[in-house]
């Protein structure tokens, strides 16, 4: 199992970033020791589709690479939006792929056993709105046959489905791995439930990372659709009303928190849209704490970040990642970055 093999768990790293600007570089298995009694630890238990796809472009006869980045409906027909390359495969970068054949409304695309529709091409000549043909069940049917994890050139060897699933994956909805989930393991969430912290899932549809183009990047995340259980709700209710932390598991699950928080902090059971981005000045009413991976400055996970410190503290964590060897990507080392407070906070 790659993901498990990619990085020895003996030795990631985890930093810690307290609101006060120190910073700990621990063993990333001392996470079951970090939290006080009575917090609540939030993970997003979404399991990774097979999201790329390879085919062809029936009208020119030429190949493609379609990579699903969002769910549009989840009832037959099926439609999402999604990114288009041209030619090649993961081991090209990116930025460097080529793009897809001249694309238009009603375009037919046949990816393995499955064929979809072009309903419409958005605003940019490689993001498209389609459609799958069939049922809902021969749809994640042809997934399953055909499909391959979305992966990126810092990872040449092919990735297989398991190797994207995190040991609390559940319902597949996520186009790329809730990759902050892969610090989880038994023993930490043992330690956890005997020092009395809690733990609850939600699940939230994580989307894509990079679409190779700067101005489609920009635009990330794209909408994503998240389900809150009732159950996560009453312990998050009982942990703030407590006086406790909550402490994200991902950036995917800041942002269904907060999607789904009123202003007074209390957070919506149920289906939901989280829209736009979380960045600086954004107000966070749930979340005290953020457990993510190692981000760059520019990337909208990183945006989310500012949300809970300000420019110099981030500056002086990626200065200590950087002076550590932290390991990027989805499968490297880990930041536990504990919210600001606003006395703490300098003007960007």
């Amino acid at each position: 199992m790659i993901a498990a093999d990619r990085l020895d768990r003996q030795s990631a790293r985890l930093l810690v970033v307290e609101a006060d600007g120190t910073m700990r570089d621990l063993p990333r298995a001392n996470l079951g020791t970090l939290f006080d009694p009575g917090d609540l630890v939030v993970a997003n238990d979404a399991a990774t589709l097979p999201a790329s796809l390879h085919g062809t472009h029936l009208q020119c006869g030429k190949t493609i690479e379609v990579r699903l980045a969002g769910w549009l409906s989840a009832s037959a027909p099926v439609r999402f939006t999604a990114i288009v390359f041209g030619s090649g495969d993961h081991r090209t970068r990116t930025e460097d792929r080529l793009p897809p054949p001249a694309l238009s409304s009603g375009d037919r695309l046949q990816l393995g056993p499955i064929q979809a529709r072009v309903e419409r091409v958005l605003d940019h000549p490689r993001l498209v709105e389609l459609s799958f043909q069939g049922t809902r069940a021969a749809m994640f049917t042809g997934l399953a046959q055909h499909g391959r994890p979305i992966q990126y050139a810092h990872v040449p060897e092919p990735l297989a489905l398991w190797d994207v699933w995190t040991r609390i994956a559940a319902r597949p909805v996520a186009f790329e791995a809730p990759s902050a989930s892969f610090a989880l393991d038994w023993r930490t969430l043992q330690a956890w439930r005997r020092r009395e912290i809690g733990f609850a899932t939600l699940t939230h549809a994580a989307g894509i990372s990079s679409t190779g183009d700067p101005a489609l990047d920009s635009r990330l995340p794209f909408d994503e659709p998240y389900h809150i259980p009732e159950c996560t709700v009453s312990q998050v209710a009982r942990a703030k009303l407590r006086g406790s932390r909550i402490i994200a598991i991902g950036t995917s699950v800041v942002r269904a928190l907060e999607a789904a928080a009123a202003p007074d902090g209390s957070v919506r059971a149920g289906d939901g849209i989280a829209t736009g981005r979380i960045a600086c000045g954004t107000p966070l009413r749930v979340v005290d704490a953020v457990l993510t991976g190692v981000h760059q400055p520019g990337e909208s996970h990183f945006e989310l970040l500012r949300a809970f410190a300000d420019d110099g503290l981030l500056a002086s964590a990626s200065t200590a990642l950087t002076a550590c060897g932290y390991r990027a990507h989805e499968f490297g080392d880990s930041m536990l970055l504990n919210r600001q407070p606003l006395l703490y906070r300098r003007e960007p």
